[in-house]
């Protein structure tokens, strides 16, 4: 059985599943009762200075039958003392010695304020800290979170201040609400983080009451933009920690956050580039029992693979994620039909005639309606295949070389020297 147990940046944890900072963290209650149920570490709900919360706070998007593809929240940062949550984490870090505990923090911009809260709350046993520069909404309006998060001086200044008091390993939580994560990750590394977690939460609106023309959610009549989270969010924080791993300048662990809800989302993370995986919105749905799953899952996975660590997956598909440019531009891949599959839904056809390339032609043999695809005419977009409702009844298959590989950058070179060799005969 491989072995699950993680290293990340110093912290030890027994396996790379941790829940998020948000309300499944908000207490010790809930933070025992996930160890017990086999995460393997916990990033505290933000401790602060305790706020006041609105209700209501959550909505959900629902999308084709899927309940809560995506989750909007506008709760902010721990409204309980600090004093309790310290206590709590003091009591929970005592019976859990072996699991993680990270203290996720966020103050005002200054110095004193994170050399004050560092020493505090390190006195009690925590194993990390995240700093938390991504909630996109009411602490962003009081200049922190993402407000601090998308200017990479403060990124880097605060990193610093906390860093100089912090004796245990220091991680920065990036905002998703910025045009290039890599340059908020650069700063926060210049600031000596130990390791960046992303994404947070996406500026988002769950929707609008077509009756009452109210925002959802709505406060009193009111509404604000909100963290967008969940299984809709996925792809994106997918190719920020991507981004963030094939970064020369970006050596440090990552933890991936963003709609991970089983162990194949999980292992999709690890494969681009994280060591540990936080989860929040897929816990808040189905409980903290899903970990038995991930664990299990990712497991046989690993020893299907012939692995015997997880940490021997961590990044192994970030030397195969690139640029555009730097794809071969002579590689073809065309649909393939299967009529013995097919049920003649004709979606295939609609979309590739309406939407596509129009090389999915309708016929008829022995009166049976049948489709085929043009290959001379297909550019191999997988619209077809996408779209089609029938498991197996289109494939799409490589094609042979009929031209040497070539990229985007490799022919601007060659175009490049092909002129200046002109214009050096020309003289």
């Amino acid at each position: 059985m491989a072995d699950l147990r993680i290293n990340f940046a110093g912290i030890k944890s027994p396996n790379p599943f941790w829940l998020a900072s948000a309300p499944p963290t908000n207490s010790g209650y809930q933070v025992q009762r996930a160890f017990e149920a086999g995460w393997g570490g916990a990033v505290w709900k933000t401790l602060g200075d305790p706020i006041l919360n609105v209700s209501s706070r959550f909505a959900a998007v629902s999308f084709n039958g899927q309940k809560v593809a995506g989750f909007n929240n506008i709760e902010l940062i721990t409204d309980r003392p600090l004093e309790v949550n310290l206590k709590e984490i003091y009591e929970t870090k005592k019976r859990f010695p072996n699991h993680a505990i990270i203290a996720s923090l966020m103050v005002e911009p200054k110095a004193e304020k994170w050399h004050e809260i560092v020493k505090k709350v390190q006195d009690v046993g925590v194993d990390g800290f995240e700093l938390n520069f991504g909630c996109p909404h009411g602490m962003a309006e009081r200049g922190m979170g993402a407000a601090s998060g998308q200017v990479p001086e403060l990124v880097e200044k605060q990193t610093y201040w906390a860093k100089e008091y912090a004796e245990v390993p220091v991680i920065v939580k990036l905002t998703p609400n910025i045009t290039d994560i890599t340059v908020t990750a650069e700063a926060a590394i210049r600031g000596g983080a130990d390791a960046i977690s992303m994404i947070n939460t996406i500026n988002s609106l769950a929707g609008v009451d077509l009756n009452s023309w109210n925002t959802i959610p709505h406060v009193g009549n009111k509404g604000a933009h909100g963290g967008y989270c969940g299984p809709a969010v996925k792809p994106i924080a997918l190719n920020m920690v991507g981004e963030c791993a094939r970064n020369p300048y970006i050596n440090v662990p990552i933890s991936g956050i963003g709609g991970i809800s089983n162990w194949q989302d999980a292992a999709e993370f690890i494969l681009m580039g994280s060591t540990s995986v936080q989860v929040c919105t897929a816990a808040m749905h189905h409980g903290f029992s899903i970990v038995e799953d991930m664990i299990d899952g990712l497991s046989n996975y690993l020893d299907e693979k012939g692995l015997t660590s997880v940490m021997d997956l961590v990044g192994k598909t970030v030397p195969k994620y690139s640029d555009w440019g730097d794809l071969d531009l002579n590689y073809k891949v065309v649909a393939e039909i299967n009529n013995d599959i097919c049920i003649n839904c004709n979606k295939c056809h609609i979309a590739c005639e309406d939407t596509s390339h129009q090389c999915i032609d309708l016929y008829s043999e022995n009166g049976r309606p049948m489709l085929k695809v043009r290959e001379e005419d297909c550019v191999g977009c997988n619209l077809c295949s996408i779209v089609c409702p029938a498991e197996g009844a289109i494939t799409m298959k490589e094609l042979p070389h009929t031209q040497p590989p070539m990229t985007w950058n490799e022919r601007q070179s060659l175009i490049a020297g092909f002129a200046t060799n002109s214009s050096s005969t020309v003289r």
